[in-house]
């Protein structure tokens, strides 16, 4: 589910405040190319807004199938070590990746949510989960935990996958800085000789 974080829009009577949250997305993307912190920021700005318990975004390694995080918030170290998210075992990402948001009532006792135990002793009850997709290709999921059992509404699902777009797009930067300073550096060191000077160093 591709989200234009410019066209879509934020139902008028939304409870919280989602549109300051959105801008202040849009503007950290545009202002920083530190993927660590704009990915930390928008993950927080997420459990602010939507007052939940916690956020976190996974990107997905398609070498090992696993969800790897890259950013959290408001959840503690022992539970974001708890181990590995293979996709094989997480039939709630499973379901998230396959472009669909997801939603778990109860992650104590859903058989789709893999470490029912560790979310207990963390306190976690309601979870919704959303795509991060880049150019209709899923590179990960974004979730929000809640304390207590919630119902998360169409608004509430829009905002959380609008700030999936915005992250996925900040990710898509990131790696085109990453590729475009990479062939400048080799183009220049070919010019400059720089291999060969190195090798004599």
């Amino acid at each position: 589910m591709t989200i234009d974080p410019v066209a879509a829009e934020v139902s008028p009577n939304a409870t919280k405040d989602y549109y300051t949250t959105l801008y202040q997305a849009a503007l950290s993307i545009s202002s920083s190319i530190e993927i660590e912190q704009v990915l930390e920021s928008i993950v927080k700005s997420i459990t602010e807004a939507m007052g939940v318990k916690g956020c976190v975004l996974r990107l997905l390694d398609t070498k090992t199938d696993q969800l790897n995080m890259v950013a959290a918030y408001g959840l503690s170290g022992t539970y974001l070590n708890k181990g590995p998210v293979d996709v094989v075992d997480s039939p709630i990402d499973r379901e998230t990746l396959n472009d669909c948001p997801t939603y778990i009532e109860d992650v104590r006792i859903d058989a789709r949510f893999q470490y029912k135990d560790a979310a207990r002793r963390e306190g976690l009850v309601s979870l919704q989960c959303v795509p991060l997709e880049i150019h209709g290709a899923a590179i990960g999921v974004l979730r929000v935990y809640t304390e207590e059992q919630k119902t998360f509404t169409e608004d509430d699902v829009k905002f959380l996958s609008i700030l999936a777009s915005l992250a996925a797009q900040a990710i898509e930067n990131a790696r085109l800085y990453d590729t475009i300073k990479s062939s400048y550096s080799g183009m220049i060191g070919a010019f400059w000789g720089l291999d060969q000077v190195d090798a004599l160093g």
